[in-house]
């Protein structure tokens, strides 16, 4: 069984700083497509940060310069980096990965294959 599990949200003042983990089980996805979402209350699941194979990193324009996200293939895991964190980027975070190495939509939910439970990143202003 394939689950991916987050790890390393919590409370922030605005300005801080947070590191989000996301470690796979049940399957390797070294080569695979993944992503981060964030979801705020009310609104809709949308893209932050992806790795999508020879394409590369792409990052929503909200987070661009101040998110990084990265791969750790021989832990099976990936992270988001969220530095410069303001109280808009307070929302529940995902992890995603694909059984695909390079999505087209790769900004799209529906691409993605395997999700996270979820972990929450609060910022306070």
């Amino acid at each position: 069984q394939v689950q991916l599990v987050e790890s390393g949200g919590g409370l922030v003042q605005a300005g801080g700083s947070l590191r989000l983990s996301c470690a796979a089980s049940g399957r390797t996805f070294s080569g695979n497509a993944v992503a981060w979402f964030r979801q705020a209350p009310g609104k809709e699941r949308e893209f932050v940060a992806g790795i999508n194979g020879s394409a590369g990193v792409r990052y929503a324009d909200s987070v661009k310069g101040r998110f990084t996200i990265s791969r750790d293939n021989a832990k099976n895991s990936m992270y988001l980096q969220m530095n410069s964190l303001n109280a808009e980027d307070t929302a529940v975070y995902f992890c995603a990965a694909a059984v695909w190495g390079y999505l087209r939509d790769y900004d799209r939910r529906y691409g993605y294959d395997y999700w996270g439970q979820g972990t929450q990143v609060t910022v306070s202003s």
